[in-house]
């Protein structure tokens, strides 16, 4: 499951909200940024998932620029994107874009946008445990799990 070293086979992951009125904080009902990086939280989970069948540790954020507002009302589509793997650590690429922004006409008003909007984005490094011996569903071992048997762990 998990993958070789430096390949990231375009493992990606997507996610897409509505943020809602109780999410602003700021003046002129603006959210936090912290709600945009626990987005990214889960997509580096979901990829450290895929790559190797675990949630991995997050320990680090690198590079995060806010671009632009978030707002009540706004759908944001955030995409993380695996860019390097070493043995026990995945470096992903996370972006979030603003897709359908809220209307100051009503507070039930939205508008898709033709363009989206990138409202963040940042890099991630992401610590995972060492592979484990386990066995497969019907009880036998997966096929690299065999390979490090037959050869003496090397």
């Amino acid at each position: 499951m998990t993958s070789p070293e430096g390949d990231t086979n375009a493992v990606t992951a997507q996610l897409r909200i509505r943020i809602g009125q109780e999410e602003a904080h700021y003046g002129g009902e603006l959210v936090d940024g912290a709600r945009l990086l626990r987005l990214f939280g889960d997509l580096v989970t979901e990829i450290t998932i895929r790559t190797d069948g675990d949630e991995g540790l997050l320990a680090e954020y690198s590079d995060v620029r806010f671009t632009a507002p978030v707002r009540p009302g706004d759908y944001i589509e955030a995409t993380a994107q695996l860019v390097r793997s070493t043995k026990l650590r995945r470096f992903v690429a996370l972006e979030a874009r603003k897709v359908i922004a809220s209307c100051d006409t009503s507070p039930s008003a939205a508008q898709p946008l033709a363009e989206p909007i990138t409202v963040c984005t940042a890099n991630a490094v992401t610590v995972v445990p060492k592979p484990k011996r386990s066995s497969s569903p019907d009880g036998s071992r997966h096929q690299s799990e065999k390979d490090t048997v037959l050869t003496g762990g090397r």
